[in-house]
């Protein structure tokens, strides 16, 4: 899309996620998945947004991937999800949000690693925000738990956290361990208990 002609959009969003590699996650360290793969969740849930002159306030959606190496080098496979409550407009302003093509970070960066995208899937969210205990689900599809990382010793909870000035996706989040990171839809299946996530909020816009 020209940009003299797209739609300006703008969203602040709790957001979560969780994917494969050990606790704080290699990628977000220019470094190859711990794995060698990468298999990952995420959901938005929109505080305050709009697309043009569509609100997205209250609206959540998300995303389930596969990357066979680093993120970087693409060929990507994803399902993205979308909130049942929103109407038409809502849905093609959320569609062209996440699917990169109004423009904006971090989308559409994201959009460039990604070789197959499933059909959108139009599901109920399901948030509760409590902060390095908070849980996400988007349907039957996909879900997220998280808890604060244990102490390999005493057992007591870590607070840990990533500042990142370069990060497109987030700048800084909690580092959290996801205690449940699973998804099936598609011929994404996958379950990654234990392994790494992330709680924070973010604003996005193009």
């Amino acid at each position: 899309m020209n940009p003299a002609t797209r739609v300006q959009w703008a969203i602040e969003a709790n957001y979560f996620q969780a994917c494969s590699c050990d606790y704080g996650c290699p990628c977000e360290f220019d470094a190859p998945p711990t794995r060698g793969y990468c298999e990952g969740v995420g959901a938005w849930q929109i505080t305050r947004g709009h697309y043009g002159g569509v609100s997205l306030d209250g609206l959540g959606f998300g995303f389930a991937a596969r990357w066979p190496g680093p993120l970087h080098q693409g060929n990507g496979t994803a399902a993205l999800f979308f909130d049942d409550r929103a109407n038409r407009s809502q849905r093609e302003a959320l569609l062209q949000i996440a699917s990169g093509q109004a423009g904006g970070m971090p989308f559409e960066i994201l959009a460039t690693t990604l070789s197959q995208v499933l059909e959108p899937q139009y599901v109920p969210f399901h948030f509760d925000l409590q902060g390095k205990y908070s849980r996400a689900k988007m349907g039957e599809a996909v879900a997220m738990a998280f808890e604060p990382i244990k102490n390999p010793v005493t057992g007591d909870p870590e607070g840990i956290r990533i500042v990142r000035e370069t990060g497109f996706v987030f700048e800084q989040a909690e580092c959290v361990s996801a205690k449940e990171c699973q998804a099936s839809v598609g011929g994404l299946s996958f379950s990654w208990p234990g392994k790494a996530g992330f709680v924070t909020q973010v604003k996005y816009g193009n």
